[in-house]
């Protein structure tokens, strides 16, 4: 397990997510595949997430991310969305006839990687077993 922490907290939170381009047009190719790529690593690093899978096809995004709980999905991936259909648009809009900031289409798709069901139920057996064998302990013999 691959945990991460914050001042207050121990998490381990990844998603998948997939988000297409507008009118699911083939726009990712040649040089702008490559600085999409090393931009969305860049964002990422920058809210405090960590891509660990990912892959551009020409017509949509598939990644695995690691998001700190701090920040919502919907905010970390409006963030990547934005902020590179704003370079997009800046670097490449005379040359490709992209019209305005529409680069990714509106919605996205997301979903959860966690646990399976047999490890969860078997950690909670475990802290209670933990729990019955700290019941027994006796609390007035402490050596300080």
């Amino acid at each position: 397990m691959d945990y991460k922490s914050l001042s207050h907290s121990t998490w381990e939170c990844k998603y998948h997510v997939v988000f297409s381009s507008k009118y699911r047009t083939k726009r990712l190719y040649g040089s702008l595949r490559q600085e999409l790529r090393d931009l969305f690593v860049k964002l990422s690093l920058q809210k405090g997430c960590r891509i660990e899978e990912g892959f551009l096809m020409p017509d949509h995004v598939h990644m695995l991310i690691s998001i700190p709980p701090k920040y919502s999905v919907s905010h970390i991936v409006g963030f990547l969305k934005g902020k590179t259909a704003l370079y997009v648009a800046n670097k490449y809009a005379r040359k490709r006839k992209y019209k305005g900031y529409h680069f990714w289409a509106r919605g996205y798709f997301v979903s959860t990687i966690g646990y399976n069901e047999h490890a969860v139920k078997r950690y909670i057996q475990d802290q209670e077993k933990q729990n019955k064998a700290s019941d027994y302990a006796d609390l007035f013999t402490h050596t300080y």
